[in-house]
């Protein structure tokens, strides 16, 4: 009967962080973008931020003008 001796605290955290380390794996793969994919997300917004402001007929007036 000479086993080893396991501390229980630190198996169950260490169960812990390697159940949290897989989920965090995961979620990378399923929620993460590439730096690639986020700078043409950011170009995108951008362009369509101009087309949409380039169609304004008069702009708006500023908030101290009217005092």
């Amino acid at each position: 009967m000479s086993g080893d001796v396991v501390n229980l605290r630190r198996a169950r955290k260490a169960k812990q962080r390697g159940e949290q380390a897989a989920a965090a794996a995961q979620n990378r793969v399923a929620f993460g973008k590439s730096k690639e994919q986020r700078a043409l997300e950011e170009k995108s917004d951008l362009l369509a931020r101009r087309q949409f402001e380039g169609h304004r007929l008069e702009t708006a007036p500023d908030d101290d003008a009217g005092r």
